[in-house]
């Protein structure tokens, strides 16, 4: 999608291919794809998984995101979570590798 900078998405119209109930939807992940791509760039790794100032760290808001929207869509279809998705949201903001018992 080729947007002027600093556009909201939703003000580019209409997103072809989505139906209209789900336009607020679709505007609002490509809206968050658009400004986490432009404040992940020349983020410090070493910073990644740091809590900062009494914040959760931008590691698990990132692994948040993925995994709330991962979620989202299997209540969507009205199934359970599965055992991969519980043990994602147990890991959410840790390094991977760093599992703990």
């Amino acid at each position: 999608m080729s947007v002027i900078p600093g556009t909201e998405v939703w003000l580019t119209g209409q997103l072809p291919g989505i139906i209209p109930p789900l336009q607020p939807v679709a505007h609002a992940l490509l809206q968050v794809k658009e400004e986490v791509q432009r404040l992940m760039v020349d983020f410090p790794d070493t910073l990644l998984f740091k809590d900062l100032h009494g914040l959760a760290s931008p590691a698990f808001h990132l692994q948040h995101m993925a995994g709330v929207l991962d979620r989202l869509f299997t209540y969507a279809r009205a199934q359970q979570l599965s055992p991969r998705q519980l043990e994602w949201l147990q890991q959410e903001g840790k390094p991977a590798g760093t599992a703990t018992a």
